[in-house]
């Protein structure tokens, strides 16, 4: 089981982007899905989790700006940022709780990250 995240890049401040992650692999099933974020010198951050059921929560650094959603036909999960600033500028990792085909639990999965920068 993998996840790998696109879409990151350089956009200005004020500008918007869309992050989005797949997960592949030999999966039964998938619970929760999210997003997180580290900035340089600093612990990564929780931004935003989407359920299998399709409920949402976000952090309140972004609260309002983003928008998480999933399609669990395909096992994606994308994240709309709007208004970003420089301060959201981060490598960006896309988090998913997955049963493979193999166990009868959830493990914790991480993707590789996709990095954010937000400049003029």
């Amino acid at each position: 089981v993998q996840l790998v995240e696109s879409g990151g890049g350089l956009v200005q401040p004020g500008g918007s982007l869309k992050l989005s992650c797949a997960a592949s692999g030999n999966i039964f099933s998938i619970n929760t899905m999210g997003w997180y974020r580290q900035a340089p010198g600093k612990q990564r951050e929780w931004i935003a989790s989407i359920t299998s059921g399709g409920r949402t929560n976000y952090g309140d650094s972004v609260k309002g700006r983003i928008t998480i959603s999933r399609d669990n036909a395909k096992n994606t999960v994308s994240l709309q940022m709007n208004s970003l600033k420089p301060e959201d500028t981060a490598v960006y990792y896309c988090n998913a709780e997955i049963r493979s085909l193999m166990t009868s639990w959830y493990d914790n999965y991480w993707g590789q990250g996709t990095q954010v920068t937000v400049s003029s």
